[in-house]
């Protein structure tokens, strides 16, 4: 177990405090083991193990526990036996009906401090915001970055030069569980598209009382292969319809949005960079760990430029950017990134092969006057950065602490 600092240093100020602390994101990318982090933290600051109560909804021994009653009457019972606040955790909350009417009973009646996961955005939308709102802090945990990913990879080869250990990473993503099975290349691709099932039965469809699966799946599958290129309701209907699918844009919308819900997926908006507006349409979509890109559709290799920008769009997730793709007349600006009064401007690219490669990749910056970093990211080995633009090793820029 790694202790995630970068999650932690973000939690920490709120530990003890009576807004209700909720991690989400997608299912098995470490928010069971944040909770544990947690309590580690507590029985350092001196609480007693006696005050915790966790649950696991999806342990089945908590299968009567999964309605607001319930779970309201046993965690009242419970708190009553302990000495002082009582610490909850609550694992995979949305298992539990109407959860939410009795989280909020407990902050209003017991002497409590509350944790709870899940892995859906619907955790803090339609369902929260009612009976919480302003009352909780969220904190979206990700899979591992590849500094975390090298953190638990060195103690399985400890002799791996960085080059090689970001090779792996390439094919084998982030989620961590894999050095459970030491990243072996068959039990890792078997995981993750056992986790990618998951995923989508658990996640998706059942959710979202999704009848026709083989429309998702189709629908998965076309954003899966077009990682990084922007594209439209209408030209995936289209698409389909060359497939012997006909379905309105709108569906296809609704179906990528559960997607998203669930934390699969991740869209990227448009921006103008001279009207700085948002725009309508042709989204980018990536996928929120590319490992399990390549162990259901593979092509990571093969694909590598589009594979570089999902792990470079993650990171800046990470880090806590709101990121858009830029536009300026005719050339697009990978990522734009926003973080409180910070902004850089991010373009990715496999290798600067070429004069023509260049001057592509360097020239969509030509237009841009303000001052704030603008890089280009390679797994070029030379500093190539010119005229103010700071270009740099993948790698390099991925194990960076601060790029500003």
């Amino acid at each position: 177990m790694i202790k995630r600092e970068m999650y932690m240093s973000r939690i920490r100020p709120f530990i003890g405090t009576e807004l209700i602390k909720i991690m989400t994101g997608i299912r098995r990318c470490g928010k069971s083991v944040m909770l544990e982090l947690i309590k580690q933290e507590l029985i350092e600051f001196g609480v007693n193990p006696a005050q915790f109560v966790s649950i696991n909804f999806e342990d089945m021994n908590y299968t009567h526990l999964q309605t607001a009653k319930a779970l309201h009457d046993e965690i009242t019972q419970r708190a009553a036996d302990i000495d002082g606040k009582a610490y909850l955790f609550f694992d995979e909350i949305q298992e539990v009906k109407d959860w939410e009417k009795c989280i909020n009973s407990f902050r209003v009646s017991l002497n409590c401090d509350i944790y709870i996961t899940g892995s859906n955005a619907k955790l803090l939308s339609g369902e929260l915001a009612p009976y919480l709102g302003g009352r909780y802090v969220e904190f979206v945990i990700y899979p591992f970055s590849f500094a975390e990913f090298m953190e638990l990879y060195k103690t399985i080869a400890p002799d791996e030069p960085i080059p090689k250990c970001f090779q792996k990473y390439l094919l084998s993503g982030g989620m961590p569980y894999l050095a459970n099975i030491r990243y072996a290349d068959e039990p890792s691709r078997q995981y993750l598209h056992d986790l990618f099932n998951s995923v989508q039965l658990k996640d998706i469809v059942k959710r979202n009382k999704i009848r026709d699966v083989d429309l998702l799946e189709r629908i998965i599958a076309y954003v899966m292969a077009n990682v990084g290129n922007t594209f439209s309701a209408a030209s995936l209907a289209k698409f389909l319809k060359s497939e012997q699918r006909t379905v309105a844009p709108e569906t296809i919308l609704n179906y990528i949005k559960y997607c998203c819900d669930a934390y699969l997926i991740y869209q990227v908006k448009r921006e103008d960079l001279q009207g700085k507006q948002i725009l309508a349409s042709n989204e980018k979509y990536y996928i929120a760990d590319h490992g399990i890109r390549e162990a259901v559709f593979g092509g990571n290799m093969k694909e590598l430029n589009l594979t570089l920008e999902n792990i470079v769009y993650m990171e800046l997730l990470r880090r806590g950017y709101k990121v858009t793709v830029g536009r300026y007349g005719d050339k697009e600006i990978d990522f734009v990134c926003h973080k409180r009064d910070e902004k850089l401007y991010v373009q990715v690219t496999y290798l600067l092969a070429s004069d023509d490669t260049i001057q592509r990749e360097f020239g969509v910056y030509d237009n841009i006057r303000d001052n704030f970093p603008k890089y280009v990211v390679s797994l070029d080995e030379f500093d190539m950065s010119r005229n103010g633009i700071k270009h740099r090793n993948i790698r390099d820029f991925l194990l960076a602490e601060e790029w500003i």
